[in-house]
């Protein structure tokens, strides 16, 4: 993310240019942005221009504007594009003072958000945007099945499936058996095309393939073999970054267990994804071992702080902390004041969806509070 000389003070407002220049950013934009912010950029309408005769034509104009946002649509991944919506405040001559409009944010636009207040979890966001050492790509995964892929990038900040590839594998039986082979043929040429098309090998940490059985090892000769007869260099030169790992199918779900693995995790340990990871998974440890020293749910963490100052660490989904921005941004810097360990997980992430169903903030505690289960979810 391009981000402009800005004088940002926590707990006040301002104001900072912003360029998203690759798929991630999308997400950090969508994440900073929230209803109440303005936002100043390029838009374009079609205005009506009078003709000679009987006859208009209509123009594509592009002109800038400012609205006060009102909705944010939900993120697609694989839109490269984020849409906002919400009213005029400044004049112009396309829109009217007040009338609602739709700004497109898009890759290689610059805009201008300001905000009434900026919050330690909008700070931290943009921080991490801005990071120039944050934005390559830690790992990038071929989820797959017979017929079936998703190509997807673990990036810093989000998960992003950037491709899906479908495709009708008939049986492996008697006279169908050369059918079989030739459409499984047909989609790893379709899924390797997916693949060269979304992910940067010379930027991308690791390269997985996963599957059931034994689809993986399938796809990943047919790309070595296919690299060497077309001589396609980033996968020649690349190659020693693809491991090949067990998923118990091709869909997303599958990702937790790529995660999981310890091949994988050598290489993206120091990530924040491979942090969430671990956080969550010494959760459900102490959840399982000692169960008194683990809590989940908004109600029994707030009452493990603020009553016994027991968080030692706080697990939290950022779509948690949006709900009810004052409300977390105060409870996190008590937390971190006590000396206790936040982790603010991506709903984007798997474990931040993992998070989210047992409802989005959870702790780990210094001491056992058997007490806590006298009280009500």
């Amino acid at each position: 993310m391009k981000v402009s000389k800005h004088t940002i003070v926590a707990g006040e407002a301002g104001s900072v240019e912003l360029r998203p220049v690759d798929p991630e950013d999308l997400y950090d934009v969508y994440k900073l942005i929230s209803p109440g912010d303005t936002v100043r950029a390029t838009t374009v309408r079609k205005v009506k221009r009078e003709s000679s005769g009987r006859d208009s034509t209509s123009d594509r104009v592009k002109f800038n504007m400012e609205i006060k946002v009102e909705k944010k649509y939900d993120y697609d991944s694989r839109s490269d594009l984020i849409q906002i919506s919400g009213k005029n405040v400044t004049l112009n001559e396309h829109v009217r003072l007040g009338a609602y409009h739709t700004l497109d944010l898009a890759l290689d636009r610059p805009f201008v958000l300001t905000k009434d207040v900026w919050d330690s979890l909008a700070l931290e966001d943009l921080k991490q945007a801005s990071d120039p050492g944050d934005s390559a790509d830690d790992l990038a995964v071929v989820l797959m099945g017979e017929g079936l892929a998703h190509i997807m990038k673990v990036g810093k900040r989000a998960t992003v499936t950037r491709a899906r590839v479908e495709t009708s594998i008939p049986r492996k039986h008697g006279p169908s058996v050369k059918g079989y082979e030739s459409a499984l043929i047909g989609f790893f040429e379709r899924a390797m095309k997916a693949f060269l098309q979304h992910v940067d090998l010379s930027v991308v940490g690791c390269v997985v393939i996963a599957s059931p059985g034994f689809t993986k090892d399938q796809f990943h000769k047919h790309l070595l073999l296919e690299a060497e007869r077309k001589q396609l260099r980033p996968i020649i030169e690349n190659k020693s970054k693809i491991i090949l790992v067990h998923s118990s199918s091709g869909y997303k779900h599958s990702l937790r267990e790529v995660l999981d693995d310890e091949k994988v995790m050598s290489k993206i340990r120091d990530t924040k994804a491979a942090k969430e990871v671990r956080a969550l998974q010494d959760f459900f440890s102490m959840m399982s071992e000692e169960p008194e020293r683990a809590c989940y749910g908004p109600k029994h963490v707030e009452v493990a702080h603020h009553e016994y100052t027991a968080v030692q660490t706080l697990l939290i989904t950022d779509e948690l902390f949006r709900s009810q921005r004052q409300k977390y941004d105060d409870f996190v810097k008590s937390v971190k004041d006590s000396k206790g360990i936040v982790h603010v997980f991506s709903s984007l992430h798997v474990s931040g969806e993992q998070l989210a169903q047992i409802s989005g903030i959870a702790a780990i505690l210094r001491v056992p509070l058997p007490e806590l289960d006298d009280i009500e979810m």
